[in-house]
């Protein structure tokens, strides 16, 4: 057990992904699989991430460095989310982004630290991205901060993967 499904446990609150049933109360999202199709697809690190709300040690993504021109795209479903022209160093040790594709994501509060924060997922899928903190650069002053296990790439130029169904 991780630390967040730990504090999760004390809070009463089920290890599984609540959040996909929080969203599924305001009108879910097109792509839906069990948890168990999920993991059967997904290496183990993006699942935990992705669908158990879990988050990678900073420093660990190979995505953190990427500097290629190209399409950060959800590792669960496909769905475009980021634009590499979005991208920035945020010295945080996850991809960070100042700016997402436009619908390709859903927000949420969360309160899983106490204070409220905005967590954000996929749109496509619902699988967990990251948060979104309110100390990026300009023009919108946003840090998308990511894991890196629940992104794939795609260097400009190369077809984009079709959308999970």
């Amino acid at each position: 057990m991780n630390r967040r499904q730990s504090f999760k446990w004390l809070l009463g609150l089920s290890a599984t992904p609540w959040l996909n049933t929080a969203f599924a109360k305001e009108g879910g999202f097109p792509l839906t699989k069990t948890n168990k199709e999920w993991a059967a697809l997904l290496p183990p690190a993006a699942y935990r991430v992705l669908f158990e709300e879990d988050t990678e040690r900073a420093g660990t993504s190979p995505l953190n460095a990427e500097k290629r021109d190209g399409t950060f795209i959800c590792a669960a479903c496909n769905q475009p989310l980021f634009d590499s022209s979005k991208k920035y160093e945020s010295g945080t040790g996850w991809p960070s982004f100042w700016e997402p594709l436009p619908g390709g994501i859903a927000t949420k509060t969360d309160f899983k630290l106490i204070y409220p924060r905005t967590e954000y997922h996929c749109s496509h899928c619902g699988g967990h991205q990251g948060h979104v903190f309110t100390d990026g650069p300009q023009p919108t002053g946003k840090r998308y901060c990511n894991n890196g296990v629940a992104l794939l790439f795609v260097v400009r130029g190369d077809k984009l993967p079709a959308l999970r169904v």
